[in-house]
């Protein structure tokens, strides 16, 4: 009788574990590789962040159009400090299959595969102040890969 109430309470442990590895997008958290506060005109443009793309969090938790692997922290934070005549231009680059995810300051999730140049994925967004949570994922979880940020009014890869 010890012996099976061990035997399930290991079990319910067991559960609980991987449970909390599915969790979702955590856009409080501390971000994997900083920050930044940027207003319209910066310089350098474009500001670029090297990473590891990647994660064991499915970015289909962050709405239907989302795809691939992620970190529950985000991998970047941009605070963009004003509204410009400028859209802002979020895009990645990498030799692996990378997808990209942004929690905006209105609330919304925007999601892209393939959209920008050697099908790297580029979000484009209008110019509203606030603060921007960046994921970048892959397409196979848990298998980190090299990969280029980039934050421009300019240009995208």
């Amino acid at each position: 009788m010890r012996l099976l109430i061990a035997a399930t309470a290991c079990a319910f442990t067991l559960a609980g574990a991987v449970t909390g590895a599915a969790s979702a997008q955590d856009y409080n958290a501390d971000p994997n590789y900083g920050d930044i506060t940027l207003a319209p005109g910066f310089t350098p443009d474009p500001h670029l962040v090297s990473l590891r793309a990647g994660g064991s969090v499915s970015a289909t938790n962050a709405g239907s159009g989302c795809s691939g692997y992620i970190t529950s922290s985000p991998d970047f934070r941009l605070n963009w400090n004003g509204k410009g005549s400028l859209n802002i231009k979020i895009s990645v680059l990498s030799k692996a299959d990378t997808t990209l995810v942004v929690n905006g300051p209105n609330g919304e999730w925007y999601c892209d595969d393939d959209t920008g140049e050697d099908n790297n994925p580029l979000i484009t967004l209008g110019s509203i102040a606030g603060r921007y949570e960046i994921w970048v994922g892959t397409y196979s979880s848990g298998d980190p890969q090299p990969a280029v940020l980039s934050i421009s009014e300019l240009n995208n890869f």
